[in-house]
C-alpha cells in the first residue's frame, strides 16, 4: 500500500482565550505549524438558518502522525487554513496500521 499524496500545505491553529482588557476574554486563532496534506471531498450540504443559506463540505485530510500530545498532532476542534479557506476539524483517527499517517474529518462552511 502506498501513501497519501500529500501536496497541499495547511497551517493548523487553535483556539485560546486571551483577556479583552474589560475583564473578559476574547477567542482567538494561533498558528501552531504548518503541515503538508491530501485533502479529499467526501459529501456536501446546503441548510437554512434564520433565513441565510449555508453550504458545508465535509473532507478527509491525511497528514504525517505525531505522537500523541504533541502541539503538531492535530485535534477535534482545531481548524486547518489553506489561505482564506477554512477547515474545521471534527475527528482525528489513525490513517494506517503502522500508525505514519493520520486521518483528519473536517468540515468547510460558506456562507451564500
Amino acid at each position: 500500500m502506498s501513501g497519501p499524496r500529500l501536496n497541499r500545505r495547511l497551517m493548523l491553529e487553535t483556539k485560546e482565550r486571551v483577556a479583552d482588557g474589560s475583564g473578559g476574554f476574547d477567542e482567538v486563532w494561533v498558528a501552531l505549524g504548518e503541515l503538508w496534506a491530501e485533502i479529499t471531498p467526501r459529501a456536501g450540504r446546503e441548510t437554512n438558518d434564520a433565513g441565510v443559506t449555508i453550504s458545508a463540505v465535509s473532507y478527509k485530510i491525511v497528514v504525517r502522525a505525531s505522537p500523541v500530545g504533541a502541539p503538531s498532532r492535530p485535534v477535534a476542534e482545531q481548524r486547518f487554513r489553506e489561505g482564506p479557506r477554512v477547515f474545521v476539524i471534527q475527528a482525528v483517527t489513525e490513517y494506517d496500521h503502522d500508525a505514519r499517517y493520520i486521518t483528519c474529518f473536517a468540515e468547510e462552511s460558506y456562507v451564500t
